[in-house]
């Protein structure tokens, strides 16, 4: 099948795309409901039935015989060509597509970027695709703009079941596959007419009927998917937990590398008077969880009660599916890293307004300093408001609930003090603020923000966010100045605490500011290399959120031990930043790391924004206002680590925040702020 691409020559997609475009189910950006067996068993049907349109191999009901052990070039087919290549044996093509399902992973990989590359699709954080609509099929029946080539095949197999055309093999093919998973009932409306059809359309081409029957084999052999044993989850014993030098530092992320490390990559820990706590970490565990979490795992279940604190329900973080996709596809402008470039003017300004106030000499907690650094920023950007009086306030709160509610170290009484009960007023006085403040007239030619986007989509979709969720919403836009403050604070320190490393950024700095602001085109890699790097660092060795947790919905193996329905999970997807086989000497602060031909961050065990589905919306903007702030701090200040501050302790809850005894030193001003 041939597609164009306006400045793109004329491209083929194979069968493997033609599937995959099939089975991409556009509302939760991901496949239709085919189990993980089922999908590879078919994407392996699609390479088999593309190397018989290749003339590489042909298949009957009873055998495989392969024609021609040439390279076709694709590295999604040649794989499997070399497999079959390599077997002395004839064997039927249901024994092949058992033996090949392994590998369909990799084919569904390589496969999605081809279409990304192809400008077919278009893929988002959190590993979601959707079809990307400025790419057209040249050949398209109605000749209509909107139709795009993931329609165009649609549009095909359509014909070919709604009307009596005689269908392409190809497109017979297609239908035998995606009639094996059982999801033409999610695509089509389908009648007794329709599947009728479908059912003879499936037995008119011999290649399509007898991949489709060896496909069907394999999908009623459950015992494939499954290992016949499991292994029993070990224990973690409460002397090693205590007695482990990172618990007495509060690293966690390098106490979970370190259990990891001797018990493996799946342990349990079991406190006295509660239920065991099952955790993850390691490479292999965050590649599972990150390609596979999204059909075993959700997270509503842990995160209901904390959403019922702001009186709402059904806010982002506890969304999954469907629902998920489309709030976060919906809000993903607000978060995005071009709306922070559009108002880096405002980002100056209010960064130089905060550091104004800064005395050499005197010395700062770097906690509370850097929180309301990025407050004094992230407020007016996101939500047009000042919010430095309260944001103290619904920091506590929040913090206080994510202690009673999610990870649960204090009982639930202590959020109903009447020093919270007080605390908790903020969130009122936040929503008062802002809706006295977005009015059309008031926001008339004014940059568009988070606040406008909420708001818009509460007057536009209501029940996507509702009126009740916006307490929450509002105010979790700026708790974002709690993780990215904290993110902060442990850059400085380790700028500070690093003089060379200091000047090297110093030398950056002082370049990008020297003629004037930057703009956003201005912070390139190239012009921020060595920035770059150490935030990259920082973000390995100091990474704010140590873990995630999520409730089993269907049982799963992982790495070999059997996790049942309804367990909660902890998801240590940071203990990976301090593993020896993931990060040599991972103790070392070492900004080569991301250098080739080391890279060592090009896996799933670099994970400082989480992973799968729930991955970190606001990570682009994330980077580069930290970059911007570490950058300015550097061209006006030099700060040092107080005396009596120079070993680095973590206090880890809620989140991962240095000690409250760390302090910044002014020891120098290097220019002065004009405001």
């Amino acid at each position: 099948m041939a597609v164009q691409k306006e400045d793109q020559s004329t491209q083929t997609l194979g069968l493997h795309d033609e599937l995959i475009l099939m089975l991409l189910n556009e509302e939760n950006g991901y496949f239709h409901q085919v189990p993980g067996w089922d999908l590879n068993c078919a994407v392996v049907g699609a390479v088999l039935a593309d190397l018989s349109l290749r003339s590489r191999i042909d298949t009957d009901m009873a055998s495989l015989f392969l024609l021609d052990a040439t390279e076709t070039g694709d590295p999604a087919l040649d794989p499997m060509l070399k497999e079959i290549a390599s077997e002395p044996v004839q064997r039927n093509a249901q024994y092949w597509i058992e033996r090949l399902a392994p590998l369909a992973e990799s084919v569904i990989d390589l496969t999605l970027d081809h279409l990304v590359g192809l400008g077919i699709l278009e893929h988002h954080d959190g590993d979601y695709w959707t079809v990307a609509h400025t790419h057209r099929h040249a050949g398209l029946s109605d000749g209509s703009e909107d139709d795009t080539a993931g329609q165009f095949i649609k549009a095909r197999i359509s014909r070919a079941i709604f009307t009596n055309e005689i269908p392409d093999p190809r497109d017979v093919i297609i239908v035998c596959l995606v009639n094996t998973c059982d999801v033409f009932r999610f695509i089509f409306h389908l009648d007794d007419e329709a599947e009728e059809r479908i059912e003879f359309i499936c037995k008119m081409d011999l290649i399509g009927r007898s991949l489709a029957a060896a496909v069907s084999q394999n999908l009623a052999s459950p015992a494939l998917q499954r290992p016949p044993l499991t292994r029993k989850i070990p224990t973690v014993s409460l002397s090693k937990l205590l007695l482990n030098p990172h618990t007495r530092d509060g690293n966690l992320n390098a106490l979970f590398g370190n259990l990891a490390e001797e018990y493996g990559p799946v342990f349990q820990v079991r406190p006295p008077f509660s239920k065991p706590m099952i955790f993850l970490a390691g490479l292999d565990t965050n590649r599972w969880v990150h390609k596979r979490g999204r059909m075993y795992l959700r997270a509503r279940d842990y995160f209901s009660d904390f959403e019922k604190v702001y009186g709402a329900s059904g806010v982002l973080p506890a969304l999954d599916g469907a629902d998920h996709f489309r709030l976060r596809k919906s809000l993903s402008p607000a978060y995005s890293r071009a709306r922070l470039v559009a108002q880096l003017d405002q980002l100056y300004h209010h960064a130089r307004k905060f550091m104004a106030d800064w005395t050499v000499g005197d010395a700062y907690p770097a906690t509370h300093m850097c929180r309301r650094m990025i407050n004094a920023q992230i407020s007016p950007l996101s939500v047009t408001v000042d919010t430095q009086d309260i944001i103290d306030d619904l920091i506590k709160y929040k913090e206080r609930a994510l202690s009673t509610h999610i990870v649960r170290v204090l009982p639930k009484f202590l959020l109903n003090t009447p020093a919270m009960k007080r605390r908790a007023k903020g969130v009122d006085v936040l929503l008062k603020r802002v809706q006295g403040v977005h009015t059309p007239a008031q926001r008339a030619g004014c940059p568009r923000n988070l606040a406008d986007d909420l708001l818009s989509l509460n007057a536009s979709d209501p029940q996507v966010v509702p009126e009740s969720n916006l307490r929450f919403a509002l105010s979790a836009a700026l708790i974002a100045s709690v993780y990215l403050g904290d993110a902060f604070s442990f850059a400085l320190y380790a700028m500070a605490s690093q003089p060379a490393l200091s000047e090297r950024i110093r030398s950056e700095a002082d370049a990008l500011f020297e003629n004037g602001d930057p703009d956003g085109e201005d912070f390139s890699l190239s012009a921020i290399d060595v920035t770059h790097r150490f935030l990259m660092e920082c973000l390995r060795m100091y990474p704010i959120v140590p873990m995630s947790m999520r409730n089993v919905m269907n049982s799963c193996v992982v790495e070999g031990y059997e996790i049942s329905v309804g367990t909660r999970v902890y998801i240590a997807q940071a203990a990976s930043h301090y593993m020896e086989d993931v990060f040599p000497d991972p103790f070392t602060f070492d900004i080569d790391r991301y250098q080739s031909p080391r890279n060592e961050h090009r896996s799933p065990g670099y994970a400082p924004f989480g992973l799968g589905t729930h991955t970190c919306l606001g990570s682009r903007w994330l980077e580069l206002q930290l970059a911007v702030n570490v950058l300015m701090v550097s061209h006006y200040f030099t700060l040092e680590v107080s005396t009596g501050n120079d070993s680095l302790k973590f206090s880890p809850i809620p989140s991962m925040k240095p000690s409250k005894k760390l302090k910044f030193l002014v020891a120098e001003k290097r220019r002065e702020l004009v405001v």
